[in-house]
């Protein structure tokens, strides 16, 4: 059982299929604009809605900013990447990864995936250990995009990285020590992206796995940028070249 928390990402949820037993909503709220959509959808899927007091949601909440709205419901599934490359089959289009070498931030992965679902990321790949999975602050964070994105945890993020290659998927890793621009890179090709942790980058044995590493140019003082922002701009750019190319 997993707690949902935030009025986007039940909403999400609900819209999304996953199984949910019940939900909590606070009492003096108003129930107009999100909180009535939440208590429509959910009455239309035979989901139990309860009015209670503010702290007794507060005092379930484990993220502190629930919105006076939360969910109970089934657990998020992981995938295996085999199902990533089905999924990407099935698009019809070359595969679109995103590879996270340890994001241990909760609120950057979930960033990283409100982006990935924005920019078409078929499926986005985390490690086991050292790092965040699917917490309830992870899922408010995406902002609904986890019932959207497939994830796949593995336990050896290099091997998952040969896994890649042996499937025609074309690695590149971003790092500040990249020898090239990362808009010079074709995304267009079946790709996985590899982002390091915070401030950490890449591990070296991953590094040494991509085909190539590059790097997003930096004209200030600050020398590096956050994992999520950093994720962004190159899905951002991946995203522009695929677009330009069905135009």
């Amino acid at each position: 059982m997993q707690i949902i928390e935030g009025r986007n990402p039940v909403i999400e949820a609900l819209r999304a299929g996953r199984p949910i037993s019940r939900i909590l909503i606070d009492r003096n709220a108003q129930l107009h604009g999100a909180a009535a959509q939440i208590v429509q959808s959910a009455k239309s899927r035979g989901v139990v809605v309860e009015l209670v007091d503010k702290q007794d949601i507060e005092s379930q909440s484990q993220t502190g900013a629930s919105q006076g709205v939360i969910a109970f419901a089934a657990a998020k599934d992981y995938v295996d990447l085999d199902d990533l490359f089905s999924i990407s089959r099935g698009r019809r289009e070359a595969a679109f990864y995103l590879v996270l070498d340890g994001i241990e931030d909760p609120h950057n992965l979930g960033a990283i995936l409100r982006t990935a679902e924005a920019t078409g990321v078929h499926g986005v790949v985390i490690r086991e250990r050292r790092a965040v999975g699917l917490t309830p602050a992870v899922v408010k964070a995406s902002a609904g995009a986890v019932e959207y994105v497939p994830v796949a945890m593995v336990t050896n993020i290099s091997q998952a990285i040969l896994r890649l290659k042996k499937n025609n998927v074309w690695v590149t890793g971003i790092d500040m020590a990249g020898g090239q621009d990362y808009s010079r890179i074709d995304f267009n090709p079946p790709t996985a992206i590899v982002v390091g942790g915070e401030g950490k980058g890449l591990s070296e044995l991953a590094r040494k796995r991509c085909d190539s590493i590059a790097s997003i140019p930096m004209k200030g003082k600050i020398s590096s940028l956050n994992a999520s922002v950093a994720a962004a701009v190159v899905m951002y750019e991946a995203l522009r070249q695929r677009a330009l190319k069905k135009g």
